[in-house]
């Protein structure tokens, strides 16, 4: 794309009509007032129309002011599309494509006839009513060569299938001001659909005169089955899943719970959770201080702990200490409280690190024994550090 410039000779009195301007405003409140520049494109579309087809330096200026935008990214903008004419165009300026499958339809004949009839690209014909420009790919490839002729109206419409002869016609019917119609010249075809009509899907047989209910040489259909356990819950139902064993209806709308409901919001189940497969529960909490003997199964082994011996251990569980998983849970305000009961070498818990290695021991106690309650209960006995407090 050659080099596009703003035009040397430039109007000073130039400024958007009123009606310009409430159009451009209506455009920047569809975006948040820190993101109006997005409507630049359309400003600048509004303001060219408003301006006889092109644009002023003084416009592009006054739209940069209501977008809050610099001059030059208004410019960048402008320059760069060809949709924008940076200097004064006739009263229907035809942008004609002359990218490769137009060239390849002829679209070089039809740059001889606008050089014969207006003259060389960006200027204006002797009487202002014509200029032109070869602009890249306007997206009609399938009804090439063709064109785009910019009016003083919103809508700049499509010319399609053109040929020398009928470009001319279009050009002197314009000229003289008569009506001419859009889109494919002298062809029989709609839009972009073949010539002479509709070539395919033409036939007589089931596919053309038969409603498909079903894709041909599919699968038969398959009944959904609502019992069927989906982890992601079932739309059919409100509680998603329905016991086998309950015989409910296979339709939904059937079961007695539903009969004579409303069932816009979904349908309902009795029960609905009823047979739901078994989920495994989060084990309590483990105490502090078990002040009622090993309640939850049998003592761990403290002597793994680095630092505990048998007789250490001993005095532990005397004081309500059994099992790894509860010191695995001790937080620093936990560990104050149980060195104030235990007064044998304070501060060897934190220096230890006994409440890591805990965890890493609770994990493997878990694995080996994932039921601890279901172990044979050692003797209850209260701690004698409680005893005494009593």
């Amino acid at each position: 794309m050659s080099a596009r410039r703003l035009a040397s000779v430039q109007p000073t009195d130039v400024k958007l009509s009123p009606e310009a301007q409430a159009d451009i405003a209506r455009w920047t409140k569809k975006y948040p007032a820190d993101r109006q520049r997005s409507a630049l494109i359309p400003a600048l579309w509004i303001a060219q129309k408003d301006a006889g087809g092109w644009l002023p330096e003084m416009i592009l200026r006054e739209v940069g002011d209501r977008l809050g935008m610099a001059y030059i990214r208004v410019y960048e903008v402008a320059t760069f599309y060809t949709m924008f004419n940076l200097a004064p165009v006739g009263e229907y300026h035809i942008q004609l494509c002359g990218t490769t499958p137009c060239w390849l339809r002829g679209s070089d004949a039809l740059k001889d006839v606008l050089t014969r009839r207006v003259g060389p690209q960006n200027t204006v014909s002797a009487d202002g009513k014509f200029s032109w420009i070869e602009v890249e790919c306007l997206g009609a490839c399938a009804n090439a060569p063709m064109c785009q002729i910019s009016t003083d109206v919103d809508e700049d419409p499509y010319y399609e299938d053109l040929t020398p002869e009928s470009f001319e016609a279009l050009i002197d019917n314009l000229a003289a001001g008569k009506a001419v119609e859009r889109g494919p010249q002298q062809i029989d075809r709609l839009n972009s659909a073949p010539e002479g009509g509709q070539k395919t899907l033409i036939g007589k047989g089931a596919f053309h005169i038969e409603k498909l209910v079903k894709l041909p040489n599919a699968e038969k259909s398959v009944k959904l089955n609502y019992y069927e356990w989906d982890p992601k819950e079932r739309r059919a139902t409100r509680g998603g899943w329905v016991d086998p064993k309950r015989k409910a209806s296979p339709d939904p709308k059937k079961r007695a719970s539903n009969l004579g409901r409303d069932l816009s919001k979904g349908l309902v189940e009795d029960e609905p959770k009823k047979g739901l497969p078994g989920r495994t529960t989060a084990k309590a909490k483990p105490q502090l201080i078990y002040t009622d003997g090993p309640s939850d199964g049998t003592p761990d082994d403290l002597k793994k702990i680095k630092g505990v011996g048998p007789v250490f251990e001993a005095d532990l569980n005397d004081k309500g200490v059994y099992y790894y998983r509860q010191i695995a849970a001790w937080k620093k305000s936990d560990i104050k409280a149980v060195e104030s009961i235990i007064d044998k070498f304070p501060g060897r818990i934190e220096r230890d690190d006994w409440v890591k290695q805990a965890k890493v021991l609770a994990k493997g106690a878990a694995k080996s024994n994932p039921d601890p309650k279901g172990a044979k209960q050692a003797p209850v006995r209260r701690n004698r550090a409680m005893k005494d407090k009593a």
